[in-house]
């Protein structure tokens, strides 16, 4: 473990948009700074994400200083959105759980319907820290997350990527390997360990900022859709249902609450503290 070190970093402006791949990014107590504080909704208030929308997987999301977005995607003319102003809020639906946000302009609602196809809306989290708390089955009190699925990171890694490959491989959908990391989505991505070695991990060290482990990562359909054409397939989620199975769970990946802030960097080493 003592050659194990970051290997990328992903924020995702908008929740199931295309995010970006910085070389540095800041550790906020709720996610990296950027990474999913704006979200779809549609017209009922319920959070849109590739799971409805596999065509998300083909709209990027630039993030502008500021907080600000840049939206682009096939056959849309690109569009700035601006952080909006606080003069009340919207309830989204995520995932049974009630959250207040901001609506951006009407110009995003209509980029964002026109894309889709659907009447949907997009919303800012205004305030983090007091907004959306996790689950608190696995968080400390008054620990608060974005609009990412239920943590404020996840943690994949090279390593065990290579390994369900090779199970894919084996499988009776083999021609759909071998999957790059953008299926899972990851914020963080470590190289230099053993396959699978972070199911055993409970607290880790990226560069100088920790991280508390709190559970593994359940995986859906998503982890099904080519990220550059939006079409669906079968893996990985066929393979993790034979080898990777923990309750009613399909595992890949690990979710990360942050312990401290600071800086996180491609090449900073990572520790695991047992």
């Amino acid at each position: 473990m003592g050659n194990a070190e970051l290997h990328s970093i992903h924020v995702h402006p908008v929740k199931a948009f295309r995010g970006q791949a910085p070389r540095q990014a800041v550790v906020e107590p709720w996610g990296l700074a950027g990474d999913r504080r704006w979200v779809l909704i549609d017209a009922g208030g319920k959070v849109v994400t590739q799971r409805q929308q596999p065509r998300l997987a083909r709209a990027a999301a630039e993030l502008l200083p500021g907080g600000g977005i840049r939206l682009s995607a096939p056959g849309r003319t690109p569009l700035t959105v601006p952080v909006p102003e606080a003069a009340g809020t919207t309830t989204v639906d995520v995932f049974g759980t009630k959250v207040e946000a901001v609506l951006a302009d009407d110009g995003a609602h209509a980029w964002c319907s026109g894309y889709l196809g659907e009447d949907v809306r997009l919303l800012h989290m205004d305030d983090p820290a007091t907004r959306r708390f996790v689950d608190p089955e696995f968080a400390l009190p008054g620990e608060t997350v974005s609009f990412a699925d239920g943590y404020p990171l996840l943690l994949t890694t090279l390593a065990s990527l290579d390994a369900l490959n090779s199970l894919i491989a084996q499988g009776d959908h083999a021609a759909e390997g071998p999957l790059p990391m953008n299926r899972f989505r990851p914020n963080v991505v470590v190289s230099g360990t053993a396959a699978w070695a972070e199911d055993g991990w409970s607290r880790v060290v990226i560069g100088e900022v920790a991280f508390r482990v709190a559970k593994m990562c359940g995986r859906c359909v998503v982890t099904t859709t080519d990220q550059e054409t939006a079409e669906r397939g079968r893996e990985p989620l066929r393979t993790l249902g034979r080898h990777r199975r923990f309750g009613n769970q399909l595992v890949f990946g690990q979710n990360l609450v942050p312990e401290s802030r600071g800086t996180i960097g491609v090449g900073d080493p990572v520790r695991i503290v047992e």
